[in-house]
């Protein structure tokens, strides 16, 4: 057996594509080597969700002109969106891929993609069986439900109807086998296996409404051949209205199937969106989110002491006739390894234990409830074995219901109906987007100020382009007085604290609302603030930050106004008010080339 990486240059492939036509579904044909059906089952319904999409894969990039060997992907990881830079080295064994191929041999997107995941996961060896909840959660940010078919509910088929309406990922997978000896059913049906869920429609049938399920399986080939498949006799008593809309007879590995037979031959269904909208059943209702970032200490694993720091309280003001909160806890693996401990968390009401999830090992565990009104806790707990754990506690909220803050000793990220910049909010936000690290680089101060504090301080003014990244580098090179390219915890404080001031004037100033300050605001700033410039030095500021009619935007002016804040300051120490600066010539290179 020969095995290998190969390159998919341009010596190899005659024009090389990163898409070919778009992205489909129907590009990816899995493999046989690795059981990563989780993964392309997750990848074949995000193509039909061009929100998602655009997050994970990031545009221009392809084999043009520019073309560099290497590709990068975005995935969602414990409350962050992280970059994973990958080469352009595929596997292969005896000349076949590994794992996933495109069904066009000149189109790579598919296995690059894959293999930046493997590289997210920690190998290829990591997508071999999964779970396609973690996957969802990965590829979108979002809030995942996994629903038993064997015990459904009389609104689950709404629910998918619902979610495919409102840009919803869905996949369905199939028990362990049923029938030894054969990984196929005679009905065409793969055991053990996940299929994506691509469509929900009731038709027209015999005088009645008849619920179908449209799967997608990740072969590329291998379809039901029961009722409502490609071949059967069902669509002839279908108007043909409906029977033009949402017939095909093709060999791509997507069919339809009745509701019925879906319960009958499925397990389990996972449905997965940025909020939960899947349970509004085409209600126009409003969802909030809080976000807590905390840990667990060995000493706080029991319940008692868990009880004593890591409450976190929940206030249901109205009566819901269907599920009004999903609670969802995401614990970090300790170390490399990734292993993962024992997590689970009660919901209480006053004394009354509500619903408890009892402990297991999972990375991520989510519930929804139906809740009376009135004041609840959730209370996140480990095993007294496990080691010091990190996790991240999602709370959506139905409507109008409120969500208060813990008493615990870690700060709370808040988003949607609930104010981000607070000023001691500094620390949560740093522990999200420092994610492994103890340090922010320039790329990961780039998705602050333009994700959490220019969305807050300007939303709905213009802001151009935000904070470019040019800009982020200076940006932290002033702050930056280790002189290493990252900033720590108390760096980073300043910044934060620094932005709410220039957030308030520039609102102050701007008093039409427009986005944008004049020569006359920036010279109105500068003289109360104690900047005192000349009006040449004035005019250099609005030719290097103003645009072409001297206008200056948020980002700009904080650039603008933080290097003049803080190129002053340093003038004035090294100067010890004596007008004057004598730098070697280190130091002065130092200063002009880095700060």
């Amino acid at each position: 057996m020969n095995i290998g990486f190969h390159f998919p240059s341009k010596e190899r492939i005659r024009n090389p594509c990163l898409f070919v036509d778009g992205i489909s579904r129907f590009d990816i044909l899995q493999g046989q080597k690795i059981g990563d059906c989780w993964v392309l089952a997750a990848l074949g319904a995000l193509t039909q969700q061009q929100q998602f999409l655009e997050n994970v894969i990031p545009k221009n990039q392809g084999f043009n002109h520019t073309y560099a060997g290497i590709f990068h992907f975005q995935f969602w990881y414990f409350g962050s969106w992280v970059d994973v830079v990958i080469d352009d080295r595929l596997p292969f064994i005896d000349g076949n891929y590994l794992s996933v191929h495109p069904r066009s041999k000149n189109e790579f997107w598919p296995p690059l993609l894959e293999k930046a995941y493997a590289k997210l996961r920690g190998s290829y060896e990591k997508l071999h069986y999964g779970f396609i909840s973690e996957a969802f959660v990965d590829l979108t940010g979002g809030v995942q439900l996994t629903y038993n078919l064997g015990r459904t509910t009389d609104h689950l088929f709404e629910i998918m109807k619902t979610a495919a309406l409102s840009g919803c990922l869905m996949a369905c997978s199939t028990p362990q086998m049923k029938k030894p000896g054969s990984q196929i059913l005679e009905n065409g049906i793969v055991q053990q296996h996940v299929y994506a869920v691509t469509d929900a429609r009731e038709v027209p049938y015999m005088y009645r409404k008849e619920p179908l399920i449209k799967l997608w399986n990740p072969w590329g080939t291998e379809e039901w051949n029961g009722a409502w498949s490609d071949h059967s006799m069902e669509w002839d008593h279908v108007p043909q209205s409906f029977k033009d809309k949402f017939y095909v007879n093709r060999a791509d590995g997507e069919f339809w199937i009745s509701f019925e037979d879906l319960k009958e031959n499925f397990s389990f269904l996972s449905v997965c969106n940025n909020m939960p909208t899947f349970l509004d059943f085409g209600k126009k209702t409003s969802w909030s989110l809080v976000s807590y970032f905390n840990q667990l200490s060995p000493e706080e694993s029991n319940f008692r002491n868990a009880l004593s720091r890591n409450q976190y309280f929940i206030k249901v003001s109205e009566f819901m006739t269907t599920d009004n909160i999903v609670v969802a806890l995401t614990q970090r693996p300790a170390n490399t390894s990734r292993m993962l401990v024992h997590i689970g968390f009660q919901l209480k009401k006053g004394r009354t234990i509500v619903h408890d999830t009892q402990l297991k090992v999972t990375r991520d565990i989510t519930v929804s409830y139906q809740l009376k009104p009135g004041d609840y806790v959730i209370i996140p707990m480990t095993s007294p074995q496990s080691k010091e754990l990190k996790f991240l506690l999602r709370i959506f909220l139905r409507s109008q219901g409120n969500i208060r803050e813990s008493n615990n000793e870690f700060s709370s990220e808040t988003t949607k109906d609930m104010l981000i910049l607070d000023p001691d909010n500094y620390e949560s936000v740093f522990l999200r987007y420092a994610a492994q690290n103890s340090f922010l680089d320039a790329s990961q101060l780039q998705r602050i100020l333009n994700g959490v504090l220019l969305k807050d301080l300007m939303a709905g003014l213009g802001t151009g382009d935000g904070f470019s990244f040019d800009s982020c580098k200076s940006l932290l090179a002033l702050m930056d007085i280790n002189a290493n390219g990252k900033l720590s915890l108390q760096e980073f404080k300043r910044l934060w604290r620094t932005f709410k001031k220039y957030g308030d004037i520039f609102g102050r100033e701007d008093e039409n609302n427009s986005g944008f300050l004049t020569v006359s605001n920036l010279r109105r700033i500068v003289h109360e603030t104690g900047l005192h410039v000349t009006d040449k030095v004035l005019k250099l500021l609005v030719l290097r930050y103003g645009d072409a009619t001297q206008r200056i935007n948020f980002p700009d002016f904080v650039c603008c106004i933080f290097r003049l804040e803080t190129m002053t300051k340093a003038f004035l120490n090294l100067s010890k008010n004596r007008g004057s600066i004598c730098f070697t010539e280190d130091e002065w290179m130092t200063m002009i080339m880095y700060c």
